[in-house]
C-alpha cells in the first residue's frame, strides 16, 4: 500500500484512468463486433451504418492514447475493406 501523499494521489489518478480507458477500449470493440456481425450477415446497408459509427470512435480512441494510432489505422483499414467486400 501507498505510504506517501503523492503515491496515494497517484494510485487514485490510476484507478480513474483505467475505469475511463477500460470504458473508452470496450465501448470501441463493441462497435468494432457490430461491423463485423452485420457484415458476416451479408447486411451491407447495416454494416455501412454500423462502420460509419465505428470509424470515429476508433478515432477517438487513438487520439485517447487508448489505442496506438497505427492499430487505429489498421482497424479502420480491415473494417472498410471488409465492407466494401459485400458489394
Amino acid at each position: 500500500m501507498a505510504n506517501h501523499k503523492s503515491a496515494i494521489k497517484r494510485n487514485k489518478q490510476n484507478k480513474v484512468r483505467n475505469a475511463r480507458n477500460t470504458h473508452i477500449r470496450s465501448t470501441m470493440r463493441t462497435l468494432v463486433k457490430q461491423v463485423r456481425e452485420a457484415a458476416a450477415a451479408g447486411e451491407k446497408d447495416a454494416a455501412q451504418e454500423a462502420l460509419a459509427k465505428a470509424i470515429p470512435y476508433i478515432d477517438k480512441t487513438s487520439t485517447k492514447g487508448v489505442i496506438h494510432k497505427a492499430t487505429a489505422s489498421r482497424k479502420i483499414s480491415r473494417l472498410t475493406k471488409l465492407v466494401n467486400s459485400l458489394a
